[in-house]
């Protein structure tokens, strides 16, 4: 929120550890605020939560509050802004971005290059002196120019001979997310897809389950199957729309996969346990017995370790 005289910037975010002492989130804190010049001048325990305030440059202030029952953490920053002043953070280049596992990591973005909704999502090109112009789809962060390492895991790092092979690959947004891609991202993309159709490929701009339904009636099937589609969904338990989805996709994907085929996919960062063993659960259930590998991969824009998969059938 902003106006003419104060900038207000609220963050909501979980706690990193479950059951953090006082005297570390303190600590964590302090490191967080001491980078952007502030200094902690008060903290408070309340009956189930903390509370801590800082004072920072340009008479701003922050408060940090703890609410150690739901496991969450808000940070409040105020501004006043006098005529000329810069604000600390800035209402059109936001830094701030949750990792998987809800740590705010702080991007060194200097310009927006795209933001724009569409009917499915929020579209931002951001870019970076370090990776290049970034990725974010409803502010998750997708890909860089720098991110050579993701397409790499997600086709196989080198192990794959895909020379005359058929392959079927999931994803890549909606049509706005190509033409962004194809203008501002071709420090990865290049000229890949300058063209939607070729001698050899085709891009649809379409729903994959109607056409991977389509392609299950026909018979039709692909040497690979690469799903790019989404993460792994973050929650308690393998239950709602997002693990629905995951489960067809898989169901469907594994049904189009010729007998000797590779289905490569991401998971989540490595730090998701959970998640990912429940993943892995997912798989032992489908309707044909498949085998599984995946490896840890650090994906240079991600500022965390990435996990990905390799299927087949048994």
């Amino acid at each position: 929120m902003a106006d003419d005289k104060v900038l207000h910037y609220m963050f909501d975010l979980r706690s990193v550890a479950t059951s953090i002492s006082n005297e570390a989130f303190i600590t964590k804190c302090n490191h967080l605020m001491n980078g952007k010049e502030f200094n902690l001048i008060s903290s408070s325990q309340l009956l189930h939560d903390q509370l801590l305030l800082y004072s920072g440059p340009s008479e701003s202030h922050a408060v940090i509050r703890y609410y150690k029952g739901m496991n969450r953490v808000t940070i409040d920053v105020t501004q006043p802004l006098a005529n000329g002043t810069q604000p600390i953070f800035s209402d059109d280049v936001n830094n701030y971005v949750p990792t998987c596992d809800d740590r705010l990591i702080e991007y060194d973005f200097d310009k927006v290059v795209v933001n724009v909704d569409t009917q499915y999502q929020n579209v931002k090109i951001m870019h970076s002196p370090q990776y290049g112009n970034m990725l974010l789809l409803d502010d998750d962060p997708n890909l860089a120019e720098s991110d050579l390492a993701y397409t790499r895991a997600i086709t196989g790092n080198g192990r794959q001979n895909y020379t005359d092979k058929t392959v079927l690959i999931l994803g890549g947004g909606d049509g706005v997310v190509i033409d962004a891609s194809i203008k501002h991202l071709r420090g990865i993309c290049s000229d890949s897809m300058d063209s939607l159709e070729g001698p050899n490929y085709k891009v649809i701009v379409e729903d994959c389950v109607p056409i991977l339904k389509n392609y299950v009636q026909e018979g039709r099937t692909f040497d690979y199957v690469i799903n790019d589609l989404t993460a792994i969904p973050v929650s308690t338990t393998p239950q709602g729309s997002q693990w629905d989805f995951l489960r067809l996709i898989l169901q469907l994907s594994m049904d189009v996969l010729s007998e000797t085929g590779r289905y490569f996919t991401q998971g989540n960062g490595a730090n998701n346990v959970h998640a990912l063993k429940m993943y892995e659960e997912q798989l032992q259930k489908l309707t044909r017995k498949v085998n599984f590998s995946k490896e840890t991969i650090c994906v240079p824009s991600y500022l965390e370790l990435w996990i990905f998969y390799e299927i087949w059938k048994a």
